[in-house]
């Protein structure tokens, strides 16, 4: 499936090697157990506003909707602008539990990537 907005090549991955991104999230993984690595970056020529801080450790009961809030907060986006979330270019549904998308879509690094924007460039909804 060909993204008509390209995603941004995660800057993270770019400024840090796979090897201690691995190693970084084992670590994590073996301390935090109940919590899952997340890397969230802005898409490419989006409207809404950068991120302050890339790296989270997520509960593995909270929802992606839930997950949603704490970034709109993070970002501070006023109520009425949308913000769409995806992960490997897909829209997840705002009910699954983030240990699910984890273990189903977690890079060859541990961590699970996700990609914001203010607008659905993916048209599913």
């Amino acid at each position: 499936m060909a993204p008509f907005l390209s995603m941004a090549k995660s800057s993270f991955k770019l400024e840090h090697p796979l090897e201690r991104r691995q190693v970084e999230s084992a670590r994590i993984r073996e301390k935090y157990p109940d919590r899952i690595p997340v890397i969230v970056e802005r898409a490419e020529k989006s409207d809404v506003p950068e991120i302050d801080k890339k790296k989270y450790l997520v509960p593995a009961d909270l929802t992606v909707g839930q997950f949603v809030y704490v970034v709109r907060k993070r970002i501070k986006l006023s109520p009425e602008k949308a913000i769409f979330i995806f992960v490997k270019n897909i829209l997840p549904p705002t009910a699954a539990m983030m240990s699910a998308i984890y273990e189903e879509n977690k890079d060859e690094d541990g961590f699970l990537y996700m990609t914001y924007s203010g607008e659905n460039t993916f048209g599913a909804c």
